[in-house]
């Protein structure tokens, strides 16, 4: 099982920027879908962005188009987030997770989860 660790979470103003990082300390996750999702205070679980095994494809949702970037370095291992033009309303834990098949965007097909990093954008 993948042993999945976030990192770059932070406090943040209002437009501004961060690049969350996501490794594997356990297997491999080269062959993986590797997606983010969010959990706001008081709010369900939601997708954000995924990527394919190769890199090569991924899906975001609506309301993070244009802002955000998923992208993989598969020589390292890690999957990455950038996030631009920062809103309150991204303020959340961030989740990485993976799952050993194609892109999906729902929570319940990802079996493996990080601990969550958390951003906090202040206006």
């Amino acid at each position: 099982q993948a042993q999945l660790i976030e990192s770059g979470g932070g406090l943040v103003q209002d437009g501004g920027s961060l690049r969350l990082s996501c490794a594997d300390s356990g297997r491999t996750l080269s062959i993986y879908t590797m997606a983010w999702f969010r959990q706001a205070p008081g709010k369900e679980r939601e997708f954000v962005a995924a990527i394919n095994w190769s890199g090569d494809s991924t899906i975001y949702a609506d309301s993070v188009k244009g802002r955000f970037t998923i992208s993989r370095d598969k020589g390292r291992g890690t999957v990455y987030l950038q996030i631009n033009s920062l809103k309150a309303e991204d303020t959340a834990v961030y989740y990485c997770v993976a799952r050993p098949g194609g892109l999906r965007s729902d929570r319940a097909s990802y079996t493996d989860w990080g601990q969550g990093t958390q951003v906090t954008v202040s206006s």
